[in-house]
């Protein structure tokens, strides 16, 4: 009796042994991700065995992007001018997004490089990326409803969608308390918006500073549908906005107030003290932090709405 019950303890550890074998042989099996496709802004049909895991962004919204929907481990390298998130400035910087250098970029071995549409002067070094073998995606977002059909691509490309699905869920959600706050607004505000100081530049109804301006229920008044465009001013006066809007960064660096330039004086934005000076990354580069421009954008047109 004694040694079937010996017998039957042996049993039992080899059994619970073999059993954590199994397991820890399993949890040590390599897993094999699902395979990935999306289809980006030039049609191409970009797949992959699994999500890629070494990026390169060469447009500073979609590394903001990335890093958002939790996938800046995976980034590798950054351009020249990256500054955001501030954890993205100790990585490599792979030069300009008009001038990437093709030589670091293949030496840092990226399985994915993510291109702006509107960078065709960068084409040349992309399509030498491409001939060594590395997939591109290029993405053109200008407009909020691009911003999250660009994230939803880059989360399925990163392995992040449901990061990326709740991004565009709050995305949405602050820009819809934005809408409830305005609602009933009658006479809108109209506003010129500066891009460039030296030539006058203005933007125009194909920028995304269109979509903020539509998302406070601002009217441009520049109607014209380019995205840039350049004014003298004698339109300037002849338009005479309630507020004038000057973005300031690398496309307007260090402008003067419009109360210190020749004849700006004569605007009624400018005597009302309704000039708004805002960030040129929020503003004009179609990324997360666009919502960000929206609530700040529209405080700022209608203190009334939102002091409470």
């Amino acid at each position: 009796m004694k040694q079937n019950l010996k017998e039957s303890s042996i049993s039992a550890c080899i059994f619970v042994w073999w059993c954590l074998a199994g397991l820890l042989s399993l949890h040590a099996m390599p897993v094999h991700a699902a395979p990935v496709s999306v289809t980006d802004d030039w049609g191409q049909t970009i797949q992959r065995s699994g999500p890629a895991r070494r990026i390169i962004p060469l447009y500073g919204a979609f590394a903001e992007m990335l890093f958002a929907i939790g996938a800046g481990p995976q980034v590798v390298a950054r351009t020249d001018a990256d500054q955001e998130p501030p954890e993205i400035t100790r990585l490599p910087a792979v030069g300009t997004h008009m001038r990437p250098n093709v030589e670091m970029i293949v030496a840092l071995k990226p399985d994915l490089v993510v291109q702006s549409a509107s960078r065709r002067v960068a084409m040349p070094e992309i399509q030498r990326v491409v001939e060594a073998g590395i997939p591109v995606a290029v993405f053109s977002p200008n407009s909020f409803d691009d911003i999250f059909s660009t994230l939803k691509r880059l989360g399925t490309l990163a392995g992040q969608q449901d990061a990326a699905t709740k991004l565009e869920e709050d995305m949405r959600g602050r820009l819809q308390l934005v809408a409830a706050r305005l609602e009933g607004v009658s006479a809108r505000r109209r506003v010129f918006f500066e891009v460039r100081a030296e030539p006058l530049t203005a933007a125009g109804h194909g920028s995304m500073v269109q979509h903020i301006l539509d998302a406070v229920r601002a009217e441009n008044v520049v109607k014209a549908e380019k995205a840039l465009v350049q004014m003298d001013l004698e339109m300037l006066l002849l338009a005479n906005p309630d507020f004038y809007v000057v973005q300031q960064g690398p496309m307007n660096r260090n402008p003067a107030h419009p109360g210190k330039r020749q004849h700006f004086q004569r605007l009624q934005a400018v005597q009302d003290g309704r000039v708004i000076l805002v960030d040129e990354y929020l503003f004009s580069r179609a990324g997360p932090r666009c919502v960000d421009a929206v609530e700040q954008l529209a405080a700022a047109l209608y203190p009334e709405r939102f002091s409470r």
